[in-house]
Order: structure tokens, then C-alpha cells, then sequence
């Protein structure tokens, strides 16, 4: 291609080798944003259709793991294969070099609290064993398995160290998420492993005063009754 442009430039005058020299210039100086932009492409269709090897090769060739692929939420490629149940690009993701788990999309989720959201209890697992933050400001993954009620990875976030009172921006916790829920088997773990249920949320309402408002007496009736014996109704 240069040695093309080269002859052409012979046969022109100064005036004209000059505007074209520009225009080189300004096409060139296109090129890295044009394959930024097709890269991130194949990245995003690689998490979407599960291409292990697709992603594999896109790695190699120095594609940033941690891009934003899923715009309008700000999801990273990590984020967006756990949606998607893109399991083998999500190993991939998972174990690629400078990978970083504990980026946040807009809404604050990380790919964790998105794994315990679902119930994949599988890619919580993988993830905290490459020791994921279960703990961060806002909303936590406990949040989310609580109001869920998947004891499974409940346990597991407690065992990572969760912060069993973690507190949502309105003070929520998450025996306020399983109560409000109606998960009434998360609400005795949570119980039975020190959650306090005497706290409030930015409204005033406790534990029990969710499980009453919901409509979940036998979660009420529970926890008052919990609360009497240890002294604290």
C-alpha cells in the first residue's frame, strides 16, 4: 500500500504531496481505533456465544479481560458471560492474566454478587476461591443469595468472611432480604449464625417488621420468638 501511495506521490506537485501526506497521516492514526473497536466486537460476541476458543485467541493477541462490554450496564466481559450462562468463556475470563473479579458495573454489582443473584452456586464457588471481595459498600452477594434463599451460597460467602449485618444504602441487611422474602430456612441460618434481627432500616422496620408487612407470620412469629429468649424483646 505505502509503495503504491509513494509512486503517486511522485507525480504530484508540492501542494498536492502535501494533502496527501495529511490525509496518510489521518487514515493511519484511524487504524488503532478501528481495531480497538473490532476487537471489542469479537470480544463481546465471544462471551455471548460461549467461543472458548474464540476468546482464547482474543487474549492472546493482548485484548484487555476486564473491557466493558455490555454498555448501557457498564458490565465487563466477566460479568456479562455470567448473564449470558457462558460457562467456558467465563473460565477462561476467570483465570486470564490481570483479570480483575472485583470491578463493579453501574449498578454497583460485581460478578460475584451476579453469580449469587442467580444461584450459581458453581461459579460462586470458583470465584471466591480466587478470592473474590465478598464484602464491599452497598449491596453485597450476601444481599442477594439471602433474598434468593440459597442456603448453599449463603454459607459459602459466610465462610469467606461476608459481613453477616451488611448494610444497603437504605440499611437493609440481609436477614431483612431473606424475611422480606420469605425464605424462612436463610432467615434461621442467618439467625442461628449471629445476624442481628434487631436492627432497622432507613424506614424503621426490622426483620420482623418485614416478615409481618409481606405477609410471612411464621417468619415473624420465629424471629420475636428468638429475640424473647435471648433477651432482646
Amino acid at each position: 500500500m505505502l509503495n503504491s501511495f509513494n509512486r503517486m506521490i511522485n507525480r504530484m506537485n508540492s501542494h498536492s504531496r502535501f494533502s496527501a501526506f495529511l490525509l496518510l497521516l489521518l487514515a493511519l492514526a484511524c487504524l488503532p481505533s478501528v481495531s480497538h473497536a473490532s476487537n471489542a466486537d469479537a470480544f463481546a460476541k465471544a462471551v455471548q456465544l460461549d467461543d472458548e476458543r474464540g476468546m482464547k485467541a482474543l487474549l492472546a493477541a493482548g485484548v484487555d479481560p476486564n473491557q466493558v462490554v455490555q454498555k448501557q450496564r457498564g458490565e465487563t466481559g466477566l460479568m456479562l458471560a455470567e448473564h449470558e450462562d457462558s460457562k467456558k468463556v467465563f473460565n477462561v475470563l476467570l483465570n486470564a492474566r490481570g483479570i480483575d473479579l472485583n470491578l463493579r458495573a453501574r449498578n454497583g454489582d460485581t460478578a460475584l454478587m451476579i453469580a449469587s443473584y442467580k444461584g450459581d452456586v458453581a461459579a460462586v464457588k470458583a470465584l471466591l476461591d480466587k478470592e473474590a471481595e465478598p464484602n464491599n459498600t452497598g449491596w453485597t452477594a450476601l444481599h442477594y443469595a439471602a433474598a434468593i434463599g440459597n442456603d448453599q451460597i449463603v454459607q459459602m460467602l459466610l465462610d469467606a468472611s461476608a459481613y453477616i449485618d451488611a448494610g444497603s444504602p437504605n440499611h437493609t441487611t440481609p436477614i431483612m432480604m431473606a424475611a422480606r422474602a420469605g425464605k424462612i430456612l436463610t432467615v434461621k441460618l442467618l439467625l442461628d449464625s449471629g445476624a442481628d434481627a434487631t436492627l432497622k432500616n432507613d424506614l424503621g422496620m426490622t426483620a420482623i417488621d418485614l416478615a409481618k408487612k409481606f405477609e410471612h407470620d411464621d417468619i415473624a412469629e420465629g424471629l420475636t420468638h428468638r429475640l424473647k429468649q435471648a433477651g432482646k424483646l
